[in-house]
């Protein structure tokens, strides 16, 4: 039987095209959400962390072969440990915004009751631009 321990969800932009925040840095993360969860009511080494989000971003006025990386880290920093990555090469011939969807899972997640959960993006491309929406859900559950 699973218990449920804590649900968060951040979202930066509810809309298509409701933000316009330039990558200013390439290959460098950029922090595009973050939330603690309470997983002290979890089982040791039952406990996991579900995770879902979406991110809209728009090439470079210049559309030139660009990688996005989103990543789901356990921590407030980029230093944190990595729990989760996804790769995406952007569309050249699309110059509207392209959509980034991705869901995954940290198991043996800590028992504690700030565990901290971070969503950084980056890309290889300088110009590449946030426009919305940014949505991201995390959820704790325990095996009991």
């Amino acid at each position: 039987m699973t218990t449920f321990l804590d649900l968060k969800t951040s979202q930066n932009a509810s809309y298509a095209n409701s933000i316009a925040i330039p990558i200013l840095v390439i290959n460098t993360p950029q922090l595009i959400a973050q939330q603690t969860l309470d997983l002290s009511g979890g089982t040791a080494n039952l406990t996991r962390v579900e995770f879902s989000g979406v991110v809209a971003v728009q090439l470079p006025l210049l559309p030139l072969a660009t990688t996005v990386l989103v990543s789901v880290v356990r921590g407030l920093t980029a230093g944190g440990v990595i729990v989760f990555s996804a790769a995406q090469n952007l569309d050249l011939s699309l110059l509207g915004p392209q959509l980034i969807s991705f869901s995954g899972s940290d198991f043996n997640a800590p028992n504690t009751a700030g565990a901290a959960y971070s969503v950084f993006i980056q890309t290889s491309a300088l110009g590449t631009i946030r426009v919305g929406p940014e949505s991201f859900n995390f959820i704790g559950v325990s095996d009991v």
